[in-house]
């Protein structure tokens, strides 16, 4: 039986460690209770009770002091800082267990981690990832800013078609038994000169940008993730719930 409620929660400002380890305690409790599920339902014939328990779902928002995240794919020295560097920016950095290659997190950015069993809604990972883009697209659409996406690579950039293509949000995730972990981060307000610090998600000729940046004015972020979670509940056909 698929569930699609999706329990949202909001982890506000919160370091990177204790988000990552607080995401591993949700993601490993969903994946073990899928599997306790599949052994129920080989061990009893028929219809039997288990067709009544469902996998949790869930859509995690948080932004994160400053920090770079190196993912499974990438590589050490895209990392343009040392350790007395990272100090002065006050900055953390961690080698981490989703794909994709090296991103910065900072104050001003939302950061979205669904934690989702993909078997609640379908079994893709490359669908999974054009619907988050897409969740974007729309949400940067309601600002009056169009964006797309760039061919080769994951996330959501502007003048993707031209010479003057800049990314303003990168995702990487994590999947093991079509359950979901990590996700993606959307530059709002945060401070861009922390990305040339590093080769941002290894493309080196490519600027970054943020809706700041490009509409010339702060802009509310609880206002654009209340916006982007509409757009996420709808591609996804999801039941949100507090």
């Amino acid at each position: 039986m698929k569930n699609n409620k999706v329990i949202v929660q909001d982890w506000g400002l919160i370091d990177y460690k204790e988000a990552w380890a607080k995401q591993e305690e949700l993601f490993k409790s969903t994946v073990a209770l899928k599997m306790e599920i599949r052994n129920r339902q080989l061990a009893v014939a028929g219809d039997s009770p288990t067709d009544e328990i469902t996998t949790p779902n869930y859509l995690v928002f948080c932004q994160h002091p400053h920090v770079y995240t190196l993912g499974n794919s990438g590589k050490p020295e895209h990392l343009l800082l040392d350790e007395k560097g990272l100090e002065e920016k006050d900055a953390t950095y961690y080698h981490i267990n989703r794909g994709g290659d090296i991103t910065y997190h900072g104050p001003g950015q939302i950061v979205a981690y669904p934690i989702l069993d993909l078997d609640n809604f379908f079994t893709d990972i490359h669908l999974y990832l054009r619907m988050l883009e897409e969740a974007i697209i729309l949400t940067l659409a309601e600002f009056g800013i169009t964006a797309g996406r760039y061919p080769g690579y994951t996330g959501v950039w502007l003048d993707a078609d031209n010479n003057r293509a800049r990314k303003i949000s990168a995702m990487g995730v994590r999947c093991s038994r079509w359950v979901t972990m990590h996700g993606l981060s959307f530059n709002v307000n945060n401070d861009l000169s922390y990305f040339k610090n590093i080769i941002p998600c290894g493309i080196e000729d490519k600027a970054v940008t943020s809706m700041q940046q490009e509409l010339g004015k702060e802009i509310d972020v609880k206002k654009v993730q209340k916006i982007l979670q509409h757009h996420i509940s709808v591609l996804f056909n999801m039941d949100m719930v507090s």
